[in-house]
């Protein structure tokens, strides 16, 4: 028996799963440029083997939850690229809004497959038994309002104020509503997946350890964005869209509030109400 320290489990697996996705999607002839979570610099294809597509993901999200069950995942995003024999890096640092598909798969008691190709959103579920995803979710659609807020309290003291009072809004409500519940598995896949599905807001705001916030925009943000937005919903960094973004670095990192429209609408009225008292300072 091979005696593996956890972290090492952990880091072979990130690894090995970004290698599987890397060979698969260089030998498939569709792609010229690799965006991964696992790589430091952009992967340019072979001009052999390129196709016109840029393909960002995320090869293993929520590993650090590998050893107690929980489900994990794989985000991507998809652009086109206008010329793949001169691609650069430029032409890479798209805003989310050019994506033209986005998706993830969840790795948990099935597996599941959420995608959009910029016409709503569609859900799909992996028969062993055939070796194919079938259809189960057409055409999903997030409730315009939900019962659940996720997010790590864990990071409450770093919080900024219209973070704060929006928590502080969900669990002691002022109209006579009932409380939200709070979900947060800490995995970023398993969180989205929940919040489309039933509807609510997931939260992962810029604080004082991390003032740029915490979640990769290339491949986390934008992707879950597409999605949310595709679906009915909204996403939010704080300040502004979330898919108007345009990255300055393919690691770069956001701020981002997602779920359904009514709830997010809310997080912006709190963050518009905060830079008119800063403004009028």
């Amino acid at each position: 028996m091979v005696n593996m320290h956890q972290g090492e489990e952990q880091k072979k697996l990130d690894v090995l799963s970004n290698e599987v996705f890397v060979n698969a999607l260089v030998s498939s002839g569709r792609t010229c440029v690799l965006v991964s979570e696992e790589d430091e610099k952009a992967t340019f294809v072979d001009p052999k083997l390129r196709g016109k597509y840029c393909v960002c993901f995320d090869p293993l999200d929520g590993s650090s939850n590998i050893d107690c069950g929980v489900s994990i995942g794989t985000i991507f995003g998809i652009y086109m690229i206008k010329n793949q024999d001169t691609v650069t890096l430029e032409e890479v640092l798209q805003p989310g809004k050019d994506m033209i598909a986005a998706g993830y798969c969840m790795y948990g008691s099935s597996c599941t497959l959420v995608l959009s190709t910029g016409n709503g959103v569609n859900g799909f579920t992996l028969d062993p038994s055939l070796g194919e995803f079938i259809m189960t979710h057409p055409d999903i659609k997030i409730p315009p309002k939900g019962k659940i807020y996720s997010v790590n309290e864990g990071n409450a003291k770093n919080w900024d104020t219209p973070t704060a009072k929006y928590v502080e809004k969900c669990k002691y409500p002022t109209d006579g509503s009932s409380p939200k519940s709070l979900r947060y598995i800490g995995s970023m896949v398993a969180d989205v997946h929940r919040t489309l599905l039933y509807g609510g807001i997931f939260l992962y705001p810029a604080d004082k350890k991390s003032p740029s916030g915490k979640l990769r925009v290339m491949y986390e943000v934008f992707p879950m964005s597409f999605l949310m937005e595709e679906a009915g919903g909204q996403s939010f960094t704080g300040k502004g869209r979330s898919l108007d973004l345009i990255p300055t670095d393919i690691h770069e990192r956001s701020p981002i509030f997602l779920g359904s429209s009514d709830d997010v609408e809310e997080i912006k009225a709190l963050y518009a109400e905060e830079a008119k008292k800063e403004g009028s300072a």
